[in-house]
């Protein structure tokens, strides 16, 4: 499967965000944004013009690239989106929080989303106490994500529950350390995302 093997912080330099995709160095002053505010390359430090479309297409890819997703994956997600009943817009973002990849992540069991991507693939996860290794899977409030008996030993997971403190849990999830478990309580709606996302130009450039 395709997918991105380059610098990470090129791509949040690009966004001009913070996408979180390194991890704790995202919280560290050796963050590319915070180093180089500027997009990568030999004009990055230009003043560039966007049209709308431009404008449109740049919050769509720094959206994607969030969560880990390729064109097709993210348009597949779009199309589900339209099909549902309310905002097209809020639908993607709550479809995208709720991918498993995702919520190990916002729970506290992955230092970055690629990272708990990997994690997940490897078979560390169950949900609702059945073995899970597909990222894209999509969890449903009652849901228990938890962390295989013998996956509790795996250092990487171990360190990043003891950074989750630097991270706010969101209110749809719940989280026990001690047993290594998260639940998910509610389907998360536009106020739980605090990421910077003006999801209507993502609508509006599908609708072309």
């Amino acid at each position: 499967m395709a997918r991105y093997v380059g610098s990470v912080c090129r791509l949040c330099r690009r966004e001009g965000t913070k996408l979180f995709l390194k991890g704790d160095r995202c919280f560290s002053e050796k963050c590319g944004v915070d180093r180089r505010n500027y997009p990568p390359g030999q004009h990055g430090q230009g003043r560039p013009r966007f049209s709308d479309y431009g404008v449109q297409l740049r919050e769509k890819q720094k959206v994607k690239r969030m969560y880990g997703l390729l064109e097709h994956q993210f348009r597949r997600t779009m199309k589900e989106a339209t099909r549902m009943k309310g905002l097209a817009g809020e639908n993607l973002l709550s479809l995208l929080e709720r991918r498993l990849d995702n919520v190990v992540f916002r729970l506290g069991f992955a230092t970055s989303r690629a990272e708990a991507r990997q994690l997940v693939k490897h078979g560390h996860f169950t949900v609702n106490g059945r073995k899970a290794s597909i990222p894209s899977m999509r969890v449903k409030p009652g849901m228990t994500v938890a962390v295989g008996e013998k996956s509790q030993q795996v250092s990487r997971i171990a360190g990043a529950l003891e950074t989750l403190e630097d991270r706010s849990l969101p209110n749809w999830l719940e989280v026990d350390k001690a047993t290594f478990a998260g639940t998910v309580k509610a389907v998360p709606t536009r106020e739980d995302i605090t990421m910077p996302i003006e999801e209507q130009l993502i609508v509006e450039l599908y609708s072309r």
